[in-house]
């Protein structure tokens, strides 16, 4: 009898965090027709492999080309059995309710993806995890896009032909647009789905992790340029216009300085006044003001290294290059 779940976790030298995963897999609550495991290694070096073996999970490596979360996630599910796929990355915990709980919600046929809160495993560890934690808040109800962690299903994946392996990030939402545009609904449910390790600890990984998302950004705006509706146009537009007003604003400050103080002091009571906004548009985020204080920072920062990763993508466009993995861990 074949399942009617199928756990697709995929990694990369995930170590311990892996180890934790699988575990949580297998204290799930029951669900009905039972479920399967499999794990796809996109080139580990530490035994992933064979770690997912001994939890009798069907291990699958990648073989040629360059490495991908789409692609891990497509050999994933085009090897598996089950009408519903539930896909986790190797950092994260499954709750152990989840899965039923995801089926439950996609009982209306019109539902291809079902997904949850993820949140941070350390949100105390340091800055970068107190305040990314605050980047996997997300409303409940119908929504655009999921994340990395979602209970989809198989018919709809064999719809659109699953993720777009040339995506090096960003795959999800590209995938939901695809969805959406079949009349699919992507439904964000109010349950604890996952906790993530985010593993930063440096200012350089920080950089790195929103360098891939502008490499995003860019690559998945290019792509999907000729469809009716693209995807990202007018978010990447933004970015540049934000990264370049905060890359200009200490040649701005200096320069007002010498004309007048009080000049200075305006603009910095400025700037105050839009973090200050920021802050307050996220409260529903999170009580702690002192957290919202640093996200708004935060959304604002990450516009240059967003931006970097935008021109990273249009030089190797120009240079015809394919660029490998982003990783930041």
């Amino acid at each position: 009898m074949m399942p009617t779940l199928s756990i697709v976790i995929i990694g990369r030298n995930e170590g311990e965090r892996l180890r934790r995963c699988l575990d949580s897999v297998k204290a799930i609550e029951p669900v009905p027709g039972g479920y399967e495991v499999l794990y796809v290694d996109s080139g580990s070096t530490d035994g992933s492999m064979e770690l997912a073996s001994t939890y009798g999970a069907k291990a699958l490596a990648l073989h040629g080309g360059r490495p991908s979360a789409a692609r891990a996630r497509n050999t994933g599910w085009r090897a598996a059995n089950g009408n519903w796929i539930l896909f986790l990355d190797g950092d994260t915990i499954l709750h152990p309710a989840f899965p039923r709980v995801a089926l439950e919600a996609a009982r209306f046929n019109s539902i291809a993806a079902v997904w949850g809160h993820r949140r941070e495993l350390r949100p105390q560890a340091n800055i970068f995890h107190r305040v990314l934690d605050l980047d996997w808040v997300y409303q409940p109800g119908d929504s655009e896009f999921c994340g990395g962690d979602a209970l989809m299903r198989r018919s709809a994946l064999e719809a659109v032909g699953g993720f777009d392996d040339e995506l090096i990030a960003g795959e999800e939402p590209e995938l939901c647009a695809r969805l959406r545009g079949l009349t699919y609904r992507i439904l964000h449910i109010d349950a604890p789905m996952t906790m993530h390790d985010l593993a930063i600890t440096r200012w350089s990984q920080y950089w790195q992790r929103a360098t891939r998302a502008g490499y995003a950004y860019s690559q998945m705006a290019w792509r999907t340029r000729q469809r009716e509706v693209p995807l990202w146009v007018h978010e990447a537009a933004a970015n540049k216009l934000r990264a370049t007003l905060l890359m200009s604003a200490p040649l701005v400050f200096f320069c007002a300085l010498l004309l007048s103080p009080w000049l200075a002091v305006a603009g910095t009571l400025g700037a105050a006044l839009v973090l200050g906004r920021s802050a307050w548009r996220a409260r529903w985020k999170s009580g702690d003001r002192v957290s919202l204080a640093l996200y708004a920072i935060h959304s604002h920062l990450q516009q240059i290294p967003i931006y970097a990763g935008q021109r990273a993508f249009q030089r190797d466009l120009a240079r015809n290059r394919r660029r490998g993995l982003i990783e930041y861990k």
